[in-house]
């Protein structure tokens, strides 16, 4: 049974939602799912952008087969060559003999290298940057975005309808549910924590990548932004294209925020971390977060460093290093490339306390991360007699936050 939903009279989402899966790219986990979207358009040409992964290629074939109703295909555009968007096109390409893929040199590129296969030359349309594909009435441009985040990714905007084909730009974890639209859905409160993860997690290494191609987005009139995954953007467009600057550029979100991240063996540095919390509650933060990195899955933990202004990492002494945990989280907060944040670190040990100095080696590998020399190393457990040295961090993270 097809399952679609026009964007209007000529474009319709052919996608498919995905429930099923629980860990995206076998790392992030989906409590909500995912969807994976596609787009069809009908006008003299007909072109089908982007396909789904292995899992929905059925849901995806009754679509396309729906909408087309008995027309050939002309065209599918690869915006994208990740598995997950483009495990159909091989299907779709034997199904409809005459259809031609569209895609630029790196595009073909990694397709040889997924698909065991022979693809014509004559079935083969190489574009390159500001390229025209000619539908009709439809002109659709291309807009090459290189490393956001794979070095073949291109956007497709079409110029009747000012539609932009994101690829996974402006993309969120989460299925549809029927509703495709931002606007109808609640989208601060029940989208915006996986969105967030989203792009930290799967984009944001790439940060001067995406906000070279929001400088070519701001140059186009666009009603609609189309991604690969999440909803389609056709009401808030400004809202969503402003969080994408703030992350990609590693702005703060959320200025006035702290969230402390710990790592603990045996209780004493939670102990202390929630000590922490409780004073900077009585000196009037109210935006406080407190996580354990052993507990909470570290994509999450990524998203709210990118969200805050002021960490706080707690750990352990562990084999003369920092605890295993602790170590993994920074080591993947560096690979995302987080930046421009202030810093606080509490160190534990009992007999040979290291972990502070580990995680101040790391960190300040990174860029612009302002480390605060009000730091505290204790040994086994912090006292109620040093109650006072814990006050001076926290009255430290108040004045850094200028409250």
């Amino acid at each position: 049974m097809q399952a679609t939903r026009k964007l209007n009279d000529d474009i319709i989402w052919v996608g498919a939602d995905d429930r099923r899966l629980h860990l995206f790219e076998n790392l992030y986990p989906l409590p909500h799912g995912v969807s994976y979207n596609a787009y069809l358009i009908k006008d003299e040409k007909t072109v089908l952008l982007d396909t789904v992964d292995e899992s929905a290629i059925s849901q995806l074939i009754e679509n396309v087969e729906h909408v087309l109703n008995g027309r050939k295909l002309d065209y599918i555009i690869v915006n994208h060559m990740e598995p997950d968007h483009c495990k159909g096109i091989k299907r779709i390409l034997e199904l409809y003999p005459d259809c031609k893929m569209v895609g630029n040199v790196t595009t073909f590129k990694f397709f040889d290298q997924l698909f065991d296969t022979t693809l014509s030359d004559e079935r083969k349309v190489v574009v390159k940057e500001g390229d025209i594909l000619d539908l009709g009435s439809h002109k659709l441009r291309f807009i090459f975005a290189p490393m956001v985040h794979w070095p073949e990714v291109m956007l497709t905007y079409d110029e009747k309808d000012k539609v932009l084909f994101s690829a996974d730009a402006f993309g969120t974890f989460g299925t549809l549910d029927g509703n495709i639209f931002d606007d109808e859905i609640d989208f601060n409160s029940s989208w915006l924590t996986d969105a967030r993860r989203y792009y930290t997690n799967i984009v944001g290494k790439y940060g001067p990548q995406t906000q070279a191609v929001l400088k070519k987005a701001a140059n186009l009139d666009i009603a609609m932004i189309a991604p690969l995954h999440g909803p389609v953007w056709r009401n808030k467009l400004g809202m969503f294209v402003e969080k994408y600057d703030i992350w990609s550029s590693y702005r703060v979100e959320d200025p006035g925020s702290v969230v402390i991240i710990y790592g603990s063996m045996y209780g004493n540095t939670q102990e202390m971390c929630e000590a922490l919390a409780c004073m900077l509650g009585d000196m009037g933060l109210k935006k406080i977060k407190v996580y354990d990195v052993s507990e909470t899955e570290k994509s999450y933990l990524i998203a709210e460093c990118f969200r805050c202004e002021h960490l706080v990492f707690a750990a352990p002494t562990y084999n003369n290093g920092l605890y295993p945990k602790m170590k993994e989280f920074i080591e993947d907060m560096k690979m995302l490339n987080l930046q421009n944040r202030k810093v606080t670190v509490l160190g534990n040990g009992t007999w040979a306390p290291q972990s502070g100095k580990c995680m101040k080696e790391m960190l300040s590998e990174m860029k612009n991360m302002d480390i605060s020399s009000v730091d505290i190393t204790v040994k086994s457990r912090l006292k109620d007699s040093e109650a006072g040295f814990l006050k001076d961090i926290a009255n430290d993270i108040v004045s850094r936050l200028g409250k």
